[in-house]
């Protein structure tokens, strides 16, 4: 079971740190187009709505990465002192009572609206010659569809910790900096940095 978990983590991972790449494209194409407007006096009015699409599209095919993380945002001032029992219980009645539902609904009415775009052949209204929505609005379901999947590992993690009592392991990814982590990195002790300080004072103390 632990090695189906994970292998649906490697694929949210790799869903995500590929559209990650859409920040670079969106970065350069940002920067072409203030370039264009601004010097070149050759602005595209169809730019914009691309640019929209092109965020959408990471924020959301990011759902199910940031979920395999565990990076989505939680109220941790209270839920980070609870036992792991606790939070799994608590974890899993809101994955059953908010999470699925609303996931569902997103597929669902996704697919819908992907299929009436493609059927019209859609584009954007926003300007007179606007670019296709169709590709973007496929990422409705497609989205939701991945996010559902991790969804449902989350759940069966939660009731792996239900059972014995911790958080099953999970694919190791970058992270914010961990201060304590870094001074056992680099075998620092508290104690060496307090005498460091003394030494930055006095030292200043002798230059005055």
């Amino acid at each position: 079971m632990q090695k189906l978990l994970l292998a649906i983590d490697k694929v949210s991972t790799f869903v995500g740190q590929t559209f990650a790449w859409f920040i670079v494209a969106l970065t350069l194409m940002i920067s072409w187009e203030v370039f264009s407007r601004y010097v070149l006096d050759a602005p595209h009015p169809w730019a914009f709505d691309v640019m929209i699409m092109m965020y959408g599209t990471v924020f959301m095919m990011a759902g199910a990465y940031t979920l395999s993380k565990n990076g989505h945002v939680r109220g941790d001032v209270l839920y980070g002192f609870f036992p792991p029992r606790l939070q799994a219980g608590l974890d899993l009645t809101l994955y059953i009572l908010f999470f699925i539902p609303g996931v569902v609904a997103l597929a669902w009415a996704g697919y819908h609206f992907a299929g009436e775009s493609w059927a019209i052949n859609e584009h954007s209204n926003v300007t007179a010659d606007g670019p296709p929505v169709y590709p973007f609005k496929t990422i409705l379901p497609l989205a939701g569809a991945f996010l559902l999947v991790q969804g449902v590992v989350e759940i069966i993690r939660c009731v792996i910790c239900l059972r014995q009592g911790y958080w099953p392991t999970r694919i190791e990814d970058v992270e914010e900096v961990d201060v304590d982590k870094l001074k056992e990195m680099v075998q620092v002790k508290d104690e060496d940095i307090a005498k460091l300080d003394v030494y930055v004072d006095g030292a200043k103390g002798s230059a005055k």
